[in-house]
C-alpha cells in the first residue's frame, strides 16, 4: 500500500471514529452501535 494512500485511510478512520464518538448514547442506540462498537465500525470501514 502506498504511504499516501495509508495516510488517507488513517484520517479518514480517524474522522469516523471522531464523528461517532460526538454522538450522544441515545444517539448511537438509535443506529444500533454502542462505544464499544465505534472502533470496529471504523475500522471495519476502511479495510
Amino acid at each position: 500500500m502506498n504511504p499516501l494512500r495509508l495516510a488517507k485511510n488513517w484520517l479518514n478512520y480517524r474522522r469516523t471514529v471522531n464523528e461517532l464518538g460526538s454522538l450522544s448514547n441515545q444517539a448511537l442506540n438509535d443506529i444500533g452501535l454502542t462505544r464499544y462498537d465505534i472502533r470496529h465500525v471504523a475500522a471495519r470501514s476502511f479495510r
